[in-house]
């Protein structure tokens, strides 16, 4: 049987930086004892407030719907933050160039991301009056195509999207739908766009 005394041991740790007092067992509990136990009056309410992407219980369709959601209504708590919801459901590297938008760009900083979204072929999903499903397609397990047709704010703005969503295997991201592409029906970049 192991006995706890309050005796020192080669292993006593000083306390706060002095050297020639060292702690006893009874001490060391009494200091655990200071951490509480529970969590603040205002947890539940900060959780609620953390910002909205991706979650572990969405599915692919769920992703979609929610990106396309909060683009219909991009300025609504703030400016373009229907664009930060997409970044933050964004799949690619942001330390490499990514085909997110087809040809492969430098997306890294949020700045480029959202111009993207502000040039003319891709404007139309900002602040869209109509959307429709054309289709889905669950190509493999882990990875999901949807065609969505858009009617925007603008007289005559149609335009057709497809969303690549992968869920990610291993890693922090394990089980999360993310979007590797969102790309449009068309030569959307035939002009070139300055990012």
């Amino acid at each position: 049987m192991m006995a706890l005394c309050s005796s020192p041991s080669p292993f006593s740790k000083p306390f706060r930086g002095d050297r020639s007092q060292t702690l006893s067992v009874s001490s060391r509990f009494r200091a655990s004892a200071d951490v509480p136990d529970f969590l603040s009056a205002n947890w539940l309410e900060s959780r609620r407030k953390r910002p909205f992407g991706p979650r572990l219980n969405f599915t692919a369709e769920e992703a979609v719907q929610h990106q396309l959601d909060a683009l219909k209504y991009n300025d609504q708590p703030r400016q373009d933050y229907g664009v930060e919801v997409m970044y933050r459901f964004a799949g690619f590297d942001p330390f490499e160039r990514s085909t997110y938008f087809g040809p492969f760009f430098d997306l890294g900083q949020f700045e480029r991301f959202r111009r993207i979204f502000h040039h003319s072929t891709y404007r139309v999903l900002l602040g869209h009056k109509e959307r429709k499903i054309l289709s889905s397609f669950l190509v493999e397990e882990n990875r999901f195509k949807q065609r969505v047709w858009i009617r925007g704010s603008r007289p005559e703005e149609e335009e057709i999207f497809q969303f690549t969503m992968l869920q990610r295997v291993g890693g922090s991201w394990d089980g999360y739908w993310l979007t590797e592409s969102l790309l449009h029906d068309g030569d959307g970049f035939a002009k070139g766009v300055a990012y």
